[in-house]
């Protein structure tokens, strides 16, 4: 009898063949599906994924994430080809900030500084003053003194988080992620009921009704290094669906519970990040497109917050 194939490995096998011949490293985030955090040659957040790309002798770096993500890794490896599975893995935090929009924002506040979360478009980076992640956005903001006013952009639950905490009155741009805003503190409160022995940890792009009942509220990467040190062994997890796989692989003894979107399911997926498959990586791979494409002008102008992120982080 004539064994068939697997097309998911002939996948995986035709992926890490082209991958060798065109010297490319696949770059994922957590967020990804599994099969690709399975394939990638590193997963992390946003900028520690494009940070990673600086550091490898790759022609081709794939980046496995949404849009903004890939032109950060082009903004600091100009010289890299940057490729992406989809180029329609938007996001809706990034999407609310147009530039043009900002622009006139800021102009209505003339003696203020922008910090400007990484989230955000290569053409808001360059009207920035400095950027930061959600691991060191208290850090950069209190980097400059109380006395300096400060616009933020373009997460306002992020905004009043690091408000809240450093005692700042910084002015926000009113955009949030819709994966992490949609989170209600009701079911929060639910699965707290239900779940007493667990830990609620959040990312600070939730509500501040949410993070106020938190025990631990940390970027994505920080959530993951929280459930592998804490002694606790069940978790409730407001964040995006795709970071519990890593956790149940680091602490296969602990149990975690995602926050819902809704009633119906037991999920909190990001749509744009889900966006890409092992088929679009492949082809995009194989063809080399769809490719980020930046200006000169621009990958200088947003290069320049980047650095003086790294420099005062």
């Amino acid at each position: 009898m004539k064994i068939k194939s697997d097309p998911k490995l002939n996948l995986i096998k035709k992926i890490k063949i082209l991958r060798k011949q065109k010297n490319a490293i696949i770059l994922a985030h957590y967020y990804q599906i599994e099969d690709i955090q399975e394939i990638a040659d590193f997963i992390g957040d946003s900028l520690a994924l494009a940070q990673k790309a600086q550091s490898t002798n790759a022609d081709i770096i794939i980046f496995a994430g949404v849009h903004f993500m890939a032109e950060t890794a082009k903004i600091l490896n100009p010289g890299k080809k940057v490729i992406i599975p989809d180029l329609e893995a938007g996001c809706s935090l990034a999407d609310s900030c147009k530039p043009k929009d900002f622009n006139k924002f800021i102009k209505q506040y003339p003696d203020h500084k922008i910090v400007s979360y990484i989230n955000c478009s290569a053409k808001i980076k360059a009207l920035s003053d400095v950027i930061c992640t959600s691991s060191n956005a208290i850090k950069i903001v209190e980097s400059f003194s109380k006395e300096q006013k400060i616009i933020f952009a373009p997460d306002k639950n992020l905004g009043t988080y690091v408000n809240n905490v450093t005692g700042r009155n910084m002015v926000l741009w009113n955009g949030t992620c819709e994966v992490h805003d949609i989170l209600t503190v009701e079911r929060v409160i639910k699965l707290k009921a239900v779940h007493s022995d667990a830990k609620l940890i959040s990312h600070p792009e939730c509500k501040a009704t949410i993070l106020e009942i938190s025990d631990f509220i940390g970027s994505t990467t920080a959530l993951l290094n929280f459930t592998k040190k804490d002694p606790c062994k069940k978790f409730i997890v407001a964040t995006e669906t795709g970071i519990i796989y890593q956790m149940k692989k680091q602490s296969p003894d602990k149990e975690f519970i995602i926050v819902p979107n809704n009633e119906t399911c037991s999920c909190n997926d990001c749509f744009y990040m889900k966006k890409n498959t092992m088929e679009k990586l492949y082809i995009c791979l194989r063809d080399e497109k769809p490719e980020i494409i930046l200006s000169e002008d621009l990958l200088i102008k947003s290069k320049k917050p980047i650095l003086k992120m790294l420099e005062l982080s």
